[in-house]
This record gives structure tokens, sequence and C-alpha cells, in this order.
């Protein structure tokens, strides 16, 4: 966990809520009031943002007390209680709905991916996640990825170089792409690694020609045309598949042979799990 970007999240995040002050809290409960409250899980699927709850209740009240049952990456169900927290009612509150925002959708995503994961074992093709995340929220949706068995593709824009078709189609073809992404490395200083998409055999054999790149895309390929390809690189590169994969096909994807299967439906459309915070 990176504790400087979390800790930025948090005060964000709890200035957008809270503003000026918990009116409600602080009109109705008395200053002095102590209680406590448990996280009940009302779903089944995989936990995830445990430890980042901790976080939050640790900035909003460093005298929030949480006994901690059920850990990150534990399969919940109805019923369970993922933890206790005991302190100030006020402050419990003021945590509360971000806790519950967090964890809801950290879990969702947790449990997508466990799910997807689940569906390519006994294959070597591993999951990615996107930059299809929310905006402000990358960070820990990729964190929940990784809760879930999923591997992180880039962060952003800075961490790698991916030539997409767009970038292709600008630079003025394949083989120009790539020649000025090495070159702009060298002129910068920079060690990223370069992938690029292909939308066909034929750009395949573009890339193949000109070299100088760590992984493949082959984006919107069929069952027959991925297979080929994954033949013809010969682990010459890493293979990534994407495009129209579903839960449905994705073993289909994964038996072609391929290194990573990217799936942006992790981040960009995933149903939150259902818990709650519930004084006792």
């Amino acid at each position: 966990m990176d504790k400087e970007l979390i800790h930025h999240f948090i005060i964000e995040a709890l200035k957008e809520d809270v503003g000026d002050g918990d009116h409600t809290s602080l009109s109705t409960i008395p200053a002095n009031s102590t209680g406590k409250a448990k996280l009940l899980v009302k779903d089944e699927g995989l936990l995830a943002g445990v430890e980042l709850a901790l976080e939050i209740f640790k900035v909003v009240d460093a005298n929030l007390k949480v006994n901690v049952f059920l850990n990150d990456g534990a399969v919940i169900k109805p019923k369970d209680v993922a933890f206790e927290v005991e302190g100030n009612s006020q402050s419990i509150l003021k945590a509360e709905r971000l806790v519950l925002n967090c964890m809801q959708r950290m879990s969702g995503i947790a449990t997508k991916t466990r799910q997807i994961v689940d569906l390519l074992k006994d294959t070597h093709t591993q999951v990615l996640d996107t930059r299809k995340t929310t905006p402000g929220l990358r960070y820990i949706e990729k964190w929940a990825v990784r809760i879930g068995g999923g591997v992180n593709h880039r962060f952003g824009l800075y961490d790698m170089i991916l030539i997409k078709d767009n970038h292709v189609d600008y630079s003025g073809g394949i083989r120009q792409a790539i020649e000025r992404a090495n070159q702009y490395l060298i002129d910068h200083n920079k060690k990223l690694a370069i992938e690029i998409e292909v939308r066909n055999l034929d750009e395949l054999d573009q890339v193949l020609q000109t070299g100088h790149v760590n992984r493949i895309l082959l984006d919107n390929f069929n069952f027959a045309d991925l297979k080929q390809a994954v033949n013809v690189i010969q682990g010459r590169f890493i293979t990534e598949a994407s495009g129209g994969i579903t839960i449905d096909n994705i073993r289909g994807y994964a038996e072609c042979g391929v290194d990573y299967i990217s799936v942006g439906a992790l981040t960009h459309s995933v149903k939150s799990l259902d818990l709650s915070l519930k004084a006792i």
C-alpha cells in the first residue's frame, strides 16, 4: 500500500463528504458519546478494503479501536462480520460512508476478478486490468484487482508505452510508431516497456519484421487467428488479448495460449457488494 497516496485520497474524500462538519451527528449525539459498530456482510463474494478501512478510521480518529475478524481476500457470505470498530460515536459515523463506499466497490471488483481467475485455472493465462477506472479511484480499484488474484497493467500513461490503433494511424504506420517510440526512450533516457496493439495478422507481421517491442496486444482476434498469432510469435514477445472478451468466452481465449487477457469490465462495470456498518 502506498501510504502517502492513500492518506491524500482519504483526506480529499473526507473533505468532499464532511465539508465543515457532520452536522447530523454533531447536533444529535453528545460529543463524548462512545459506541461500537460492526461491518456486516449482506452478500456473497470476496472481501476487499479492510486494510484501507483501517487507514480511514485512523485518519478520522486515531483513538478508534478496530478488531478485525476477516482480512482482505476472505470468502464472505451474508451475516459474516468483517470487523468491529469502537470509540467516539461521532467519529464512527464520520468514517462510515467512506469506509462502506470503498469496501463495497473494492469487494465487487475483487469478487469479479476472482471469478475470472477461477475460470482460467489450469491455463498459464493471467487476467489484467486496464485504465478504464473511476477517476480518482484508480489506485484502490487496481488494489482490489490484485486482492482478487488479477494482475495490474500499467497504472497510467506514464509507466509504459502502449501504442494503440490511434497512435499507429496518427504516426503513419506501425514501423514509424515503433521506431519513434524507441528513439523517444533513448532521447529522454527512459526505461519503459513498449507494447503495441495489432488488429489483424498483417499488422502482426509488420510488428514481427520491425521488432523492438516487449509485448504484442492482439485486439479483437477470433479464436482461429489468435491461435495462429500466438504460434507465429512463438515466445519471442509477451502476448495479450483484448476486445469482445466475456465471462462466457474468456476460457476459450486463454486456451489459445496468450500470456495475458485484459478485461476492462473488472473496473468499469462491476457490481458493488452489499455491506453495512451497524451500531451494536
